[in-house]
């Protein structure tokens, strides 16, 4: 399974991003799938996360500003990030689970300016 990861960027605090994550390859039954992020140095966190059904599970810190949404036909998943502040800046690397394996994307940057 591959995962191809986009819509990171450079944007002001306030502003808005859209990342996707698509999954190709192998597969069979992915269940969850989400986003951690990473600052260099320190260890990566995980933003959130959702379920084949649809369940979802956020960080406290971005809670009410990011919605993560998923298409199980085209096996992406989506995180709209509103309301960014400088200290969303981080690698995020999107995930995906299946069966006893968790595939990552290559990590797509997120810089918010102050």
């Amino acid at each position: 399974v591959q995962l191809q990861a986009s819509g990171g960027g450079l944007v002001q605090a306030g502003g808005s991003l859209r990342l996707s994550c698509a999954a190709s390859g192998r597969i069979f039954s992915i269940n969850d799938m989400g986003w951690y992020r990473q600052v260099p140095g320190t260890q990566r966190e995980l933003v959130v996360s959702i379920t084949s059904g649809g369940s979802t599970r956020y960080a406290d810190s971005v809670k009410d500003r990011f919605t993560i949404s998923r298409d199980n036909a085209k096996n992406t998943v989506y995180l709209q990030m509103n309301s960014l502040k400088p200290e969303d800046t981080a690698g995020y690397y999107c995930y995906a689970d299946q069966g006893r394996f968790r595939y990552w994307g290559q990590g797509t940057l997120v810089t918010v300016s102050s």
